[in-house]
């Protein structure tokens, strides 16, 4: 199968609409992955029910202090975020310069 290329915006939304083969939306969510749009990439990866896929991505995000690729990733998977992984992403906002990032990871956390 060829390398898919990433489809222009119109084309990306009736896709995310459609009930996709899971081959095709991996392969979709794989080049928005290597095309650094990772937040475009969660509806192929969820449509693919690549939950291991999802969890990566969630780690990664966590990692980078980035809170709304953390709570899509998480969202796209059924999961709650839990309460220590929410003080880690606020230590890695804060750590990146992303304070409010790091402010409302910390308003999560205290959630519970």
């Amino acid at each position: 199968m060829a390398k898919p290329t990433i489809p222009d915006p119109l084309k990306r939304r009736h896709l995310a609409e459609e009930d996709l083969d899971p081959a095709r939306a991996m392969a979709l969510a794989d080049a928005y992955l290597a095309d650094g749009r990772a937040a475009e990439a969660i509806v192929f990866l969820e449509k693919a029910e690549a939950s291991d896929r999802l969890a990566e991505l969630r780690e990664q995000a966590v990692a980078e202090g980035d809170l709304f690729l953390a709570r899509a990733a998480a969202a796209a998977a059924g999961e709650e975020i839990p309460t220590e992984t929410w003080l880690r992403l606020a230590e890695a906002a804060e750590a990146a310069g992303k304070t409010r990032y790091a402010h409302e990871a910390r308003r999560q956390a205290q959630r519970g």
